[in-house]
């Protein structure tokens, strides 16, 4: 195993570790996924696009892999350099644009893993869903949920994220942790706290997007490492309506 990956060893195989330095991954979404964009790099991924069309701003700086320094700057181009001054070999392409119908094909074209870390303020997150499982190209979805993380896997024969939506009510993120909180409670393992933040959330007068902390950004980092390198090595997963859950409040 080659020196930068040397003390992977036991946790990853020789094969294992030149095997996902060859997978191309891509993150949709430079706001948490600059924190995963980080945590896959040192990982061994070394095939990494990054899409967003989003600039640097200070509310980012509490949760995002970014520094003062950085603010202004597209988030593409700052998750780049600092990916680059970890691993200056790594492949790192981006994206300085916001995906929507004209060029989602093309920027999905390629990948064998793809995050998708996009907001839910149109139906793009779910077209990108709908056309990767179509390539049968596995999707992750990572949610901050500020003292704990939740990931959902979408492939080729799971349930899209939409199929649990109400009605004619437009899906956002929110429906997801709310699905979330409902299943654990039915298998017995009530996430009270998560219901709390839940509800102060909905109940804020103004629209604000949801509360988050760094310490999702970091835990849901570490789950979506540890699930694509699960998925590249054929390892068994849970795939939704099935999800992961991990948090330091229980």
């Amino acid at each position: 195993m080659e020196t930068r990956y040397s003390r992977n060893r036991i946790y990853l195989t020789e094969s294992e570790q030149e095997k996902i330095k060859r997978v191309p991954v891509l993150i949709g979404g430079a706001g948490i996924g600059s924190v995963i964009a980080e945590c896959i790099l040192r990982f061994g991924f070394e095939n990494i696009t990054i899409v967003d069309g989003d600039t640097v701003e200070l509310t980012n700086l509490n949760r995002q892999n970014y520094t003062e320094s950085d603010i202004g700057f597209s988030k593409t181009e700052a998750i780049k350099k600092k990916l680059l001054s970890i691993n200056s070999k790594a492949n790192i392409k981006t994206y300085n644009c916001f995906i929507d119908k004209n060029n989602i094909e093309e920027i999905i074209e390629g990948h064998e893993i793809t995050i998708n870390a996009l907001d839910f303020t149109t139906d793009i997150p779910l077209l990108f869903d709908q056309l990767c499982r179509e390539r049968e190209i596995p999707i992750l979805h990572p949610y901050n949920l500020g003292w704990g993380a939740l990931v959902a896997v979408i492939n080729s024969d799971s349930l899209l994220l939409d199929s649990i939506s109400r009605n004619k009510e437009k899906f956002n993120e929110v429906h997801v942790v709310e699905y979330a909180s409902s299943y654990m409670k039915f298998w017995g393992k009530p996430q009270n706290w998560l219901d709390e933040i839940i509800e102060s959330y909905k109940n804020e007068q103004e629209v604000l997007p949801p509360p988050q902390l760094s310490i999702a950004s970091w835990l849901v980092a570490s789950m979506c490492t540890n699930l694509i390198y699960k998925i590249v090595t054929n390892k068994k997963i849970k795939t939704f309506p099935e999800f992961y859950m991990s948090s330091i409040d229980n």
